[in-house]
Order: structure tokens, then C-alpha cells, then sequence
């Protein structure tokens, strides 16, 4: 697991974190006031952006790396490359890893100095994840927080935590469901949530597939 105490990188430390919320509420309310901002519209936006969009991107990654070994074995040795094939680059997605969950370890994903994010594949960071409970709780007791999520493994898995920084992001590829021999990556890349490749939740399964994606 990378050091997490380097974190050379342009994130605030977390404690002017309430300033900036309360400018950018102050902002927004302004904008709003002069009819320049639907806050609906705005709520919209944010919503797409947060969990529609970039996890779509995230998706269509892991479905390709379940369904073609070539890709599967580019990922792994440089993910930032095999990402960037499918036209998913820019900033918060420069040094990308792929861990890859097994029958014998599951891995979680936290930021525990700040919120270091994969944006061109997750889009933006939930606000769980960037909580104080979530980066201190990620690490001491990640069994626990994966039961927060409804997600209960085997005691024998092993669950390993990935702290990311501004030098490394990490995009967990989660377990195939079964059951989906012979889909293709459109109908699996609709099995991928957000929280199944940041490792707080696992892929739907072909009988829970219709249900809301946000997670």
C-alpha cells in the first residue's frame, strides 16, 4: 500500500475545508438570487455527473476487461494506458492501478488525508468518501464499513485497503457475476456500480440488473 502520509499534491489539508463550502454556498445562493442558476438544474447536474456518467465510463472498463483477456492483461500492467484506449484521460485519472477482486480478497479504496479520486472513470468523488468516518473507519475496521454498504464476506477473504494520492488512483475490478457467461459489455458494464470499483460494493447480479445505479 503507497505511504499515506505522501500526499504531494494540490488537495487542501481538510481544515479550510468548511470556508470554501460556505463560499461556494454564498456563490451559489448569489447566482441563484440574480437567476443565473436553477438550483434544481444544478442539483441535476451534479447528480449525472456524480453517478451517472463517470461510472458509466468505469464500467465500460471493467466489462472489457471481463470479456477480453488481451485488454484484462494490458489493465493490470498499465491501467492508465489500457484507461486512456477507451478515450477516458485527464486530470484526476493520470496514474491509474487496477486491483482486481478474487473468491480470496476483496479491495476497498479510500483517500485518508484528503479525497484523491479517479474522476474520468467514477466522475465525482461521492461525499461519503470523502467523510472523516469513511477515511478513518476505511482503514481500521474496512469490514465493518463494507457491512455499512450491505456487503458481508466470507471471514476468510482477505480485505485489503488501497490508499490513493495524487500519485497513484486505484479502480477496483470487481468479481464477474455469475450467470453471464456469453453477455456482452453493454449488458455487463450495466452490472458495474460506482461503489463495486471503489470496493464498497459488488457487481449486480443478472437478477438484480433493473435496479437504480447510484451505488
Amino acid at each position: 500500500m503507497p505511504d499515506p502520509h505522501h500526499h504531494d499534491h494540490d488537495h487542501h489539508d481538510g481544515s479550510d475545508l468548511p470556508e470554501i463550502a460556505l463560499r461556494v454556498k454564498a456563490l451559489e445562493s448569489i447566482l441563484v438570487e440574480k437567476g443565473y442558476v436553477d438550483p434544481a438544474a444544478l442539483d441535476v447536474l451534479i447528480e449525472t455527473y456524480e453517478t451517472k456518467i463517470g461510472p458509466r465510463n468505469g464500467a465500460r472498463v471493467v466489462a472489457k476487461a471481463w470479456t477480453d483477456p488481451a485488454y484484462h492483461e494490458r489493465l493490470q500492467a498499465d491501467a492508465s494506458a489500457a484507461i486512456a484506449e477507451l478515450g477516458f484521460v485527464g486530470r484526476q485519472g493520470e496514474h491509474m492501478v487496477a486491483v482486481e477482486n478474487t473468491p480470496d480478497t476483496h479491495n476497498l479504496v479510500v483517500c485518508t488525508l484528503c479525497s484523491c479520486y479517479p474522476w474520468p472513470v467514477l466522475g465525482l468523488p461521492p461525499v461519503w468518501y470523502k467523510s472523516a468516518p469513511y477515511r478513518s473507519r476505511a482503514v481500521i475496521d474496512p469490514r465493518g464499513v463494507l457491512a455499512d454498504f450491505g456487503v458481508t464476506l466470507p471471514a476468510e477473504t482477505r480485505i485489503r485497503v488501497w490508499d490513493s494520492t495524487a500519485e497513484t488512483r486505484y479502480l477496483v475490478i470487481p468479481m464477474r457475476p455469475a450467470g453471464t457467461e456469453g453477455w456482452g459489455e453493454d449488458a455487463l458494464a450495466d452490472l458495474v456500480t460506482r461503489d463495486s470499483m471503489i470496493g464498497a460494493g459488488i457487481a449486480r447480479t443478472p437478477e438484480t440488473r433493473g435496479s437504480e445505479a447510484t451505488r
